[in-house]
């Protein structure tokens, strides 16, 4: 999907360029307006594609950690950073 709003960007920006030339400004603003409507829709889908791999990992990282029964060393420094005090956790950061 997304590589189908980059080639309409494409061909939109294209015709703007085109009516430009001939001088059209309202077809120039309307043509402009929906190449760059479709620039975003491209990457929302990008996106959306970034979260839902980033989903399935950690659900393949959970689903592995039950198996063999320990926890990975990002979460095992998550819980317990989680255990710090308040006034710890913040220092805690500028440390690292």
């Amino acid at each position: 999907m997304e590589k189908t709003f980059q080639i309409l960007v494409v061909i939109l920006i294209g015709v703007a360029a085109f009516f430009v030339w001939k001088g059209n400004t309202d077809a120039v603003f309307v043509s402009a307006v929906a190449g760059a409507v479709c620039f975003f829709l491209s990457v929302r889908f990008q996106i959306g594609e970034r979260v839902k791999q980033r989903k399935d990992e950690e659900t393949e990282e959970r689903l592995t950690a039950d198996e063999h029964g320990y926890l990975f060393e990002k979460q095992a420094a998550k819980i317990e950073t989680e255990k710090m005090p308040r006034e710890d956790r913040a220092d805690f950061g500028n440390r690292i």
